[in-house]
């Protein structure tokens, strides 16, 4: 039996669904369904006999290879195909020593281990699309019950003017949207079918080469490219990176959740559950765990993702290191990856929001953050530069006073001959000046619906 053993933080950072897909014997077996496949292909175009396919497909299935002796092997020679193509060959030997004869027949180990990479890729792709669209649901559903309620917006950490929650909600989701974009941009170009023999010419297969080709992406199910790809790994490359864009969303969304769940802040919190966030040692606390898992994510993969794209110089026709190094580090990136999403995507569908704590910290600077807004009702009389002059002595004042601003401005009869009580009540409530935020929203789940 092909057994597993996962990392002990693995379930931490990443999703049962994707250590599934990366899993060892899924690489394996993976690649013996290319293996599988090619013998079918091969039969097909009369380049190997007929009756040699069944047994070498019969022979391709995971269970029957020795993970032990494999890995033991492989270290010797360089990848894993060299030695799961011996272990095959014997295994169909066993049972039809004259189909033996055929396996692996006009491809080379990259081809391989290439090709069932895509296949894996495929199939993270597939996950993470699921994944995507339910947190854009969770978004879109968040967007829209928030369009109205205000909250401060922050610039370099500090209150700056009033914005909704529903804005925050919707530049998340806007920023998503994109990414389904790039997703399936991705697919168009990196799911691909990887197959051109010892230098990428498939002259072992003569006249075959092409129908062979083509028989076999159809088995698989993948497009056939115009030409191999051994050494040009923008594919690759370009999968990395849409993984890693998607990640630093994810910490961004990760990073405003857990600053605005700090105590002293105390206006969103994570979902609770049973047995999560707690402390070993202090009873009370409330950890933001979903927030740091997606934190962990994004500070892993930038670097991932870094060594995906220094792995794209490569030597001629063959890697030297550089094709090695993409071996476990995809794989790592897609994990990440899917457990920063699905940790998000649960965290925002049962976000907890303190609406009094949101009005609280609006309030907390006593109406200096709707100092804009006085100054700019104020010079359309005064003019901007006394406006600005007044409202930001007032500004002082209220500070060193402990006094509202709106009650510093109404001690000033420069404020009150422009401004009554009615007209400086709606300037100092924060719901008046939030710009275009609910326009804002409103115009992002439009976008969104019209592409669900």
């Amino acid at each position: 039996m092909f057994a597993y053993q996962g990392r002990l933080n693995d379930r931490l950072t990443s999703t049962d669904a994707m250590l599934d897909v990366f899993a060892p014997s899924a690489t394996v077996q993976r690649m013996l369904d290319v293996e599988a496949a090619l013998a079918r292909a091969l039969a097909k175009a009369g380049v190997i006999p007929a009756s040699a396919a069944a047994p070498i497909e019969a022979a391709c299935h995971v269970d029957r290879i020795d993970a032990d002796k494999l890995t033991a092997a492989a270290a010797r020679a360089g990848n894993l195909a060299i030695p799961l193509v011996r272990q095959l060959t014997a295994c169909v030997a066993s049972q039809a020593p004259e189909a033996a004869k055929y396996v692996h027949w006009g491809a080379t180990s990259q081809d391989i281990i290439d090709s069932g990479m895509v296949l894996q890729l495929r199939d993270a792709l597939d996950r993470i699309d699921l994944g995507v669209a339910a947190l854009c649901d969770a978004l879109a559903t968040q967007a829209a019950k928030h369009r109205d309620t205000p909250m401060i917006g922050r610039t370099w950490l500090q209150q700056a003017l009033p914005i909704t929650l529903g804005l925050k909600f919707a530049q998340w989701l806007d920023a998503f949207e994109r990414h389904k974009e790039r997703l399936a941009q991705l697919r168009m170009r990196a799911i691909a079918l990887q197959f051109g023999g010892a230098a990428g010419t498939l002259a072992s297969l003569g006249d075959a080469a092409q129908p062979v080709a083509q028989a076999l992406a159809k088995e698989l199910a993948l497009p056939l490219p115009s030409v191999p790809w051994h050494t040009q790994r923008d594919r690759i490359a370009e999968a990395a990176t849409v993984f890693g864009l998607l990640t630093g969303t994810l910490g961004k969304i990760a990073r405003d959740v857990s600053l605005q769940m700090q105590t002293e802040v105390g206006e969103l919190a994570e979902p609770s559950a049973a047995g999560k966030g707690g402390s070993s040692t202090m009873p009370h606390k409330r950890n933001p765990v979903g927030c740091a898992a997606a934190l962990t994510a994004a500070a892993r993969v930038p670097g991932l993702v870094a060594t995906m794209l220094g792995a794209m110089v490569q030597e001629h026709e063959r890697a030297l290191g550089g094709w090695q190094a993409e071996w476990e580090t995809l794989p790592d990136i897609a994990r990440l990856c899917s457990g920063a999403l699905a940790n998000v995507t649960d965290m925002v569908s049962g976000l907890e929001v303190d609406t009094t704590r949101l009005t609280a910290n609006l309030q907390m600077t006593r109406g200096l953050v709707l100092a804009e807004a006085v100054m700019l009702a104020l010079g359309t009389s005064l003019g901007r530069m006394r406006a600005h002059e007044l409202v930001e002595h007032a500004s002082h004042k209220a500070v060193q006073s402990g006094r509202t601003l709106r009650d510093v401005l109404c001690d000033n009869p420069d404020v009150t001959g422009v401004l009554d009580e009615r007209q400086l009540n709606a300037l100092f409530d924060p719901a008046n000046y939030s710009g275009q935020a609910r326009q804002f929203v409103d115009a992002v789940l439009e976008r969104y619906r019209a592409h669900r």
